[in-house]
C-alpha cells in the first residue's frame, strides 16, 4: 500500500499530538516495511528525522499558490493530489481529514484523541470550540474508519456525533520507547543536581489548566502536611496564576517547584524526571487517554490518578485511584505511596507489566489492521 499521512504535527509539534504522529509512523515503517509511507506536510523541520526509513517519503506543497497558502493546501487542495500520486489510503492523525476526501477514490482513516472541547466548552475560547467541532464532526463522518485512542473517546464519538460504533476501532497509543529505558541511580542523581531538584519529590506533568486540577493537588499537599515537594512540568495562564496565589497564601513557595521557570529541560531528559520521582500525580478531571500515566508506568514510577474517564483503561491495576474533587483523598494517596514502601514497589512492578499492553509494535499492528479492513 501507498499510505499517506497528515504530517503537520509530526514536523511541527513537539508535544502530545506530535509524539503520537512520530511514534506511529516510525513503528509502521519499521514493522511493516512492505508498504510505502508518504508524509504530506506544509513544512519539513528537523523535529522528525525520517532518514533511517527508506520507505518514508516527505511530500511538500510544490505549486506557487500551494506554498503561499499552505493551510489551504493541507485542508483542501491536497485531496486531488493524493489520488494523482497514487495513494491508496490517507490517515489524518489528529481529528482532521481534508475536504472532499469522501468523494475521492482514496480510502481514509482519522485518529480521534478526545472530544474534551465538547464536554468542557466553557474552558475554551468559543471560536476555538466552533473550529474544533467543525473539523472533528466532518472528519468523523467523512472518513471511512475512525481510530479512537481509548474506549472513552469511542463512547464520546457515539454520544456527541452519533457515529456508528462499528465504524470506530479502539487502538491504544504508545509512548516514546525512551521511557522504557531505566537509568542507573547515578544518572538520575546527576539529573537532579543539574536542575537543583531534591532527592525525593512528587511530580505533576501537563498543562496548568483547570481540567488538569493542579489547584486541588496543591491544596492536598498543604492540608495533608505532605513532607515531599511537588515538581510541576507545565505552563498555563489564568489558572496558573490562581494556583500560584494559593501557594503564596499558604506559604508553600519552597514546596512547589516550577521546573519550566528554572530551565528549559531537554525532551531526552524527561524519562530521568519521571524515574527520579516518588510518584506521578495525574488527577485530571477528564482526558482522552492520559499519556503521562503511560510514561510513568514505563518509567517504573507509581501513579496516583482519577477514578472515571479513561484512566482505568490507561493505568489498569497499576495505580491508586482517587476522587479528583476530593482534596482529602488526594492527600491520603500521597501519604500511602510515601509511607508504604511495599505498596510503592508493587505499583512499580504492576505498572511495568501493564505498560506492555501499549508497546509501539502493538499500536502499529492495531492500526495496520484498521488499514487492511478497508481493502
Amino acid at each position: 500500500m501507498n499510505i499517506a499521512f497528515d504530517a503537520k504535527r509530526a514536523f511541527q509539534n513537539n508535544t502530545g499530538l506530535g509524539n503520537y504522529s512520530r511514534t506511529l509512523i516510525r513503528s509502521l515503517a519499521a514493522g511493516f516495511p512492505e508498504h510505502q509511507y508518504y508524509l504530506f506536510a506544509p513544512r519539513q523541520t528537523a523535529m522528525f528525522n525520517t532518514a533511517p526509513f527508506p520507505n518514508v517519503h516527505t511530500v511538500l506543497p510544490e505549486k506557487f499558490l500551494h506554498r503561499k497558502l499552505r493551510a489551504v493546501w493541507r485542508s483542501k487542495w491536497v485531496t486531488p493530489e493524493l489520488a494523482r500520486r497514487g495513494m491508496d489510503l490517507y490517515h489524518g492523525l489528529s481529528h482532521e481529514v481534508p475536504l472532499g476526501i469522501h468523494k475521492s477514490p482514496v480510502k481514509s482513516v482519522v485518529t480521534m484523541h478526545d472530544l474534551i472541547f465538547e464536554r468542557y466548552p466553557a474552558q475554551y475560547n468559543p471560536l476555538d470550540v466552533f473550529t474544533y467541532r467543525r473539523k472533528a464532526r466532518y472528519a468523523a463522518h467523512a472518513a471511512d474508519r475512525i481510530i479512537a485512542i481509548s474506549g472513552q473517546t469511542k463512547e464520546d464519538l457515539v454520544s456527541f456525533y452519533h457515529v456508528a460504533p462499528q465504524k470506530i476501532a479502539v487502538c491504544y497509543q504508545s509512548c516514546d520507547p525512551a521511557f522504557a529505558v531505566l537509568h542507573p541511580a547515578g544518572a538520575i542523581a546527576a539529573f537532579r543536581e543539574k536542575y537543583a531538584l531534591p532527592a525525593q519529590y512528587l511530580l505533576s506533568v501537563g498543562s496548568v489548566i483547570e481540567r488538569k486540577n493542579l489547584l486541588r493537588v496543591v491544596q492536598a499537599l498543604y492540608q495533608s502536611k505532605c513532607p515531599l515537594p511537588l515538581v510541576v512540568l507545565g505552563n498555563g495562564d489564568d489558572y496558573m496564576k490562581k494556583v500560584k496565589a494559593c501557594i503564596a497564601q499558604q506559604g508553600m513557595e519552597q514546596q512547589v517547584i516550577w521546573l519550566n521557570e528554572k530551565a528549559r529541560m531537554a525532551d531526552a531528559e524527561l524519562p530521568l524526571l519521571y524515574q527520579g520521582a516518588t510518584a506521578l500525580l495525574y488527577v485530571s478531571l477528564f482526558e482522552g487517554f492520559g499519556i503521562p500515566i503511560l510514561e510513568a508506568l514505563w518509567s517504573g514510577t507509581p501513579v496516583i490518578t482519577s477514578r472515571g474517564s479513561c484512566f482505568a483503561e490507561t493505568a489498569g491495576n497499576a495505580a491508586i485511584y482517587v476522587d479528583p474533587l476530593s482534596v482529602e483523598e488526594i492527600g491520603k494517596a500521597m501519604h500511602a505511596v510515601i509511607d508504604n514502601t511495599a505498596l510503592a514497589i508493587a505499583l512499580r512492578e504492576k505498572g511495568f507489566a501493564h505498560a506492555q499492553q501499549f508497546t509501539p509494535e502493538k499500536c502499529a499492528a492495531a492500526v495496520m489492521d484498521v488499514y487492511r479492513s478497508l481493502f
